[in-house]
């Protein structure tokens, strides 16, 4: 089993937004494998859909706690299933230190200032924790000065973040659902050489 989890914050007025890109990657995935509609779980503070990719089974999860504190939703999406075998568990959400179109697939390994993932960290550890970093950052905005920056509440980081996507980059970014895709099919080992060139 894996448990898929795609980080944003809910309401209208965060729709497509950069810092929903995981919910936007996990929406086109779930449309393309013909999963049901995303429902909310009220039990595990998201919106779950389940399904079948090669006679596995595939829970997506949008945690609904706003993105800070995602730890809270993803604990109890993943607490049912802490016995052998453990379900592998993937995070897919934005990069601001990536550029657009970039993505990157990493194993456990920290936050790097991202508070969504520090809660989730917080919450079950990293361990055996993977995550799809799909970058957000546009051509024309700089180079932050340090991963942390997004965390500290920096003006220019917090304005990117916020800000919607154009029509263009929704399709970037709904492209991202093929890396969910590939690694499922293909392996995480497969998966991260091919996208993390």
């Amino acid at each position: 089993m894996t448990i898929i989890i795609g980080l944003g914050n809910p309401g209208a007025q965060y729709k497509n937004t950069r810092h929903n890109a995981g919910f936007i990657a996990l929406d086109k995935f779930a449309e393309k494998n013909n999963f049901p509609n995303f429902k909310l779980a009220k039990k595990y503070s998201a919106e779950i859909s389940e399904g079948e990719i090669n006679n596995e089974k595939i829970l997506l999860a949008k945690p609904q706690t706003f993105m800070n504190d995602s730890g809270r939703a993803v604990q109890k999406i993943t607490k049912p299933y802490t016995i052998d075998p453990k379900p592998l568990i993937v995070v897919v959400h934005d990069d601001i230190d990536l550029p657009l179109e970039k993505i990157k697939i990493v194993k456990d390994r920290g936050s790097a200032g991202h508070k969504g993932v520090e809660s989730i960290i917080k919450a079950i550890g990293n361990e055996n924790l993977v995550r799809i970093r799909i970058g957000i950052r546009p051509a024309s905005a700089p180079l932050r000065q340090s991963s942390n920056e997004a965390s500290k509440g920096s003006g220019v980081a917090k304005k990117i973040v916020l800000k919607k996507f154009t029509k263009d980059e929704v399709e970037i970014i709904q492209k991202s659902a093929g890396a969910i895709e590939f690694m499922l099919q293909n392996g995480l080992e497969k998966a991260m050489n091919e996208y993390n060139k």
